[in-house]
């Protein structure tokens, strides 16, 4: 895009488009004999989405070709707060709108919130809505941060967000009409702008102004390639980043183009800021295509509904995982609860994948090739239970299915399998098979033992007394004796001797086991009334009697049916299907009230898994010292600093710093502090290891927010700290501490965790043991983020970019102190207050002036976020000569007025360093600490 078009843009606000609608065509593919008012219809064809250019970033890349084979509805301009407010009104919305001019852009909303404004807007209208969910959780303002169960339908005839595709085909494509006239206000960065569609011609507006809008995609990978019809990725796997598209009124920013996909920080759903708005389309999406997160195209995508908070009730912990095979794809597939936001993850094969069954540890998974009720040879297979399917194990024998692992009173780590998994009712060709079970230690498989004649597949108590199958019978193996599996055993068939299948032992103790019939009279006389095959959960005791019955949703059948079992709770897990035969749902039937929570749906689920980690009571350290005497913590608060609530973006990284914390809290004695330059800019594991350092700097962090962190958590339970080496942002010093950017101000309400601290009175008086246990197994957002995270000790390295392919960009305006500098002031007091309890504490401080893009000096600004290049010398020395008050303190200047030598390569972007830079800042604050007076 042109320089000269971008420079336009700068200063664009508001779009008021004029009543005179364009003609509309009827007719569309998709459409509808109604005109859609306010709309315009767009006949489909072909877009490129991203960049082969490496200026942009990882996700922004490389350029991908779209075709759009469908029409559909887009809004002209972007909603308004009077298009909202009417929509509220009776729609059932809240109405959360503050607007100077009802005829402003609707902005300051979240995804989720648009989402609503959609399906409201299609029942008023008497469409179906293309969104659904279990349930909607709200802030206190009314904006909706969370809707458990999400999911889209793209095959529904329903206003929507657009997708991407659609979005920058309309914007690429020059519909936006002229501006007939605009005038603006230097000062503010507001100008009002019309926005005039002449009769008859295609005109949206304000595609590049006004406010960033939502689309309906995850921001999850492009190929170099071409895709019929995309709707964006199925997932995405890290914390649930979402795509914004177009510019908005005060953006300096050169990338306001139809190849760039985000904002300043990372939104997700439930992001919110002021010049975030949306419109929206309409009509269905024929044939819709995903990318999945490893980059496979899919036709069919697997939505999760019930959130982990929800199937807590149920289980008892957060800690779960759902394996499933999707048998559209044939592949493997899980969901992990302890992940916030929930996605589906694959593991793409070439190997058929039944009867999955998840390790006890939760790391692996074992499965087979074929399928009850189907015989003939089949191979088991175990892998790491990642994205990569990594660590791929066969067992070396001529047929083995039906895998189901279990732990051996001696501590062995075993799987169970059967020769065969066909039809179990001819008694002769049942005796031929078998049971086997083999060791699986430190990934290998150990030498297999058989442990009895016929193939019983439906489970092994754990004392070897009672063995299930049912592939056509509920056949039975009953032990005279529990103590060893050689002991004289009788088998015999159950159920009266009709049909049963899915044949399930539970491990709780209790033997019981669960099972479907074919709607027999057994179970109609026990459930007291006609069913059909498979509409019915039975469950037997120990010697084969009914106890329980549970009845499938109107309309579905269950199959697939397993335990869920752990030391506490016992409950099912099953497929629906439906009248057509398709198995689109994956359940949990509660055994206590017979209630059914739907777990996961999509096109074909077959063979789900539910592997349940109990967690044990903590109890802490009576004897005195430094444990809290006689405390339990709750393990529904403690350390559970993140959840999918949204409230901010950043919690996720905050949640792992706080595992830092509790983790390194007795060995760690250099913490980095700071907002993302030092996130990004100090690595702990190259500093001299006797200084045992760990970075609990986080993105956008202000110094009231480092503060609260310090004085609450790092001074009382860090006692050995020596050393804070912190960012100084004094570019950022308009922030206040009750900022959006600081987490401590009050969405930190939304996080247990924290709040079970504050209560606790952040455990100054004792530190409670289990609290860092209790936190690295609470909900997590990211396994990559994880692994840095720890790996890494708090750093977050950043390649792909530099100083030389970033445009220079201020994000701000640079006089913000001529309206701030009393909220400058006070910043600056809060930095004396953290030098002079770092003093009274013997801790030594370094303040960092982190390196800005060099093309700083050819602006009038000091950085990123503004100040005026002419005020930051005065400011740089007023901090600097701190050092003649508080002796613990030097600043380290590496930005020198972007006369630095940090080349090219160490930059990223205009506001951090690349892990190049990270390098040499790191290597010289170690060499300078060094020479300072300061034991370690």
């Amino acid at each position: 895009m042109k320089k000269a078009y971008l420079a336009f843009l700068f200063f664009v606000f508001l779009v008021a488009c004029s009543d005179s609608s364009p003609s509309f065509v009827d007719g569309a593919s998709n459409g509808s004999s109604k005109k859609m008012e306010g709309m315009i219809l767009v006949h489909g064809g072909t877009v490129t989405l991203g960049s082969n250019d490496s200026r942009y970033r990882v996700n922004e890349r490389p350029a991908m070709n779209v075709l759009l084979d469908y029409d559909f509805y887009m809004d002209v301009h972007e909603v308004t707060c009077d298009d909202y407010r009417n929509t509220a009104k009776s729609g059932n919305l809240k109405d959360f709108t503050e607007c100077e001019d009802d005829q402003y852009p609707l902005s300051n909303v979240t995804y989720y919130d648009a989402v609503l404004f959609a399906n409201a807007k299609s029942k008023l209208e008497n469409y179906d809505t293309a969104y659904t969910y279990s349930k909607a959780v709200f802030d206190g303002d009314g904006h909706c941060t969370n809707l458990d169960g999400f999911a889209f339908h793209p095959e529904v005839k329903a206003y929507r967000l657009p997708t991407e595709s659609e979005w920058v085909y309309v914007a690429s494509r020059g519909w936006e009409p002229s501006r007939n006239s605009w005038n603006a206000d230097n000062s503010d960065f507001k100008a009002h702008h019309v926005c005039t569609v002449e009769k008859d011609s295609l005109g949206f507006c304000d595609l590049a102004g006004n406010v960033k809008e939502w689309v309906n995609d995850w921001a999850g990978k492009l190929l170099d390639t071409t895709i019929v019809n995309f709707v964006g990725n199925a997932g995405d796997g890290n914390i649930g980043e979402r795509i914004l598209k177009g510019g908005y009124y005060s953006d300096y920013a050169s990338n306001m183009n139809v190849v760039s996909r985000g904002d300043d920080y990372t939104v997700v759903s439930s992001s919110m800021a002021k010049h975030i708005g949306f419109r929206l389309a309409w009509g269905a999406i024929p044939e819709p295509t995903w990318l999945s997160a490893s980059g496979n195209v899919q036709s069919s995508i697997v939505s999760p509904i019930a959130s982990a908070s929800v199937l807590k009730s149920f289980t008892g912990t957060n800690d779960m995982i759902l394996a499933f095979r999707n048998d559209v794809s044939g592949n493997l597939a899980y969901i992990n609860y302890k992940d916030a936001i929930l996605t589906i993850t694959e593991i793409s094969d070439s190997i058929d994948v039944y009867h999955p069954d998840i390790s006890p540890d939760g790391k692996k998974v074992a499965f087979c090739t074929k399928f009850e009720g189907l015989g003939g040879d089949s191979r088991l297979y175990v892998r790491d239970l990642n994205e990569k399917g990594t660590n791929l194990v066969k067992l070396d024998v001529a047929s083995a299915a039906i895998p189901r692992w279990r732990v051996l009173e001696n501590g062995d780590t075993v799987i169970v399998y059967v020769t065969d998994a066909g039809n179990n009712k001819d008694d002769a060709s049942f005796k031929k098979s078998s049971t086997w079970q083999v060791k699986f230690v430190d990934g290998k498989f150990g030498v297999p033992e058989k442990l009895f004649d016929g193939a019983y597949h439906g489970g092994i108590s754990e004392d070897y007394s009672l063995a299930v199958s049912g592939a056509r019978l509920l056949r039975a193996r009953i032990a005279k004796s529990s103590s060893t599996v050689l002991d004289e055993a009788t088998d015999t068939v159950w159920y009266n001797g009709e049909q049963a299948c899915n044949v399930s032992l539970a491990h709780d103790g209790s033997k019981r086991v669960a099972f479907l019939d074919f709607g027999g009279n057994t179970g109609r006389k026990f459930a007291n009334e006609n069913y059909s095959t498979h509409q019915r959960l039975l469950v037997a005791d120990s010697m084969g009697k009914l106890i329980k019955s549970i009845k499938a949703a109107s309309g579905y059948t269950f199959d697939h049916s397993e335990w869920v079992s752990d030391s506490e709770n016992s409950n099912i897990v099953a497929t629906l299907a439906n009248v057509n035969g398709a198995h689109s749902k994956i359940v949990l039937a509660s055994l206590d009230d017979e209630s059914i929570v739907e777990l996961a749906e999509g096109e074909e689920l077959w063979h789900p898994t539910l592997w349940v980690k109990r967690k044990a009571k903590i109890f802490g350290n009576d004897s005195g010292g430094s444990q809290v005497g006689s405390s339990v913590l709750d393990l529904d608060s403690a350390g559970m600093y993140y959840n999918n609530s949204g409230a901010c973006p950043r919690a996720a990284i905050f949640r792992y710093k706080m595992e830092l914390l509790w983790h390194y809290k007795d060995s760690a004695k250099t913490v980095i502090l700071g907002s993302s330059r030092a996130y990004h800019g100090v690595n702990p594991k190259l500093f001299d290891e006797k200084m045992k350092a760990v970075n609990m700097a986080v993105p956008a962090a202000t110094i009231y927010g480092n503060l609260y962190l310090f004085e609450n958590y790092i001074l009382p339970h860090m006692k050995n700290i020596k050393l804070i080496i912190t960012s100084i942002d004094i570019d950022r010093g308009y922030l206040t501490g009750q900022d959006s950017e600081n987490i401590f101000y009050k969405t930190y309400k939304s996080y247990p965790g924290y709040v079970y601290d504050e209560n606790h009175n952040f455990w100054k008086d004792g530190y409670p043991e289990g609290l860092y246990q209790a936190t690295y197994e609470s909900p997590s957002a990211d396994s990559v983020l994880e692994r840095k995270m720890r790996e890494d000790l708090g750093y977050y390295s950043l390649f792909g970019s530099s100083w030389a392919t970033t445009y220079i960009r201020v994000r701000e305006d640079s006089c913000w102190m001529d309206k701030k500098s009393d909220i400058y002031r006070m910043n600056f007091g809060l930095l004396e207050r953290l030098l002079q309890i770092c003093k009274e504490n013997d801790i030594f401080v370094i303040g960092v002036l982190f390196p800005q893009d060099p093309k700083y000096k050819n602006t009038g600004a000091y950085g990123y976020t503004g100040l005026r290049r002419s005020e930051a010398p005065a400011l740089i020395q007023e901090i600097s000569d701190l050092s003649k008050v508080y002796s613990n303190f030097i600043l380290v200047d590496e930005n020198k007025m972007g006369d630095h030598d940090y080349t090219d390569i160490m930059g990223y972007d205009n506001s951090h360093i690349s892990d190049y830079g990270a390098r040499q800042l790191t290597h010289r604050l170690d060499s300078l600490v060094h020479t300072l007076d300061i034991e370690f």
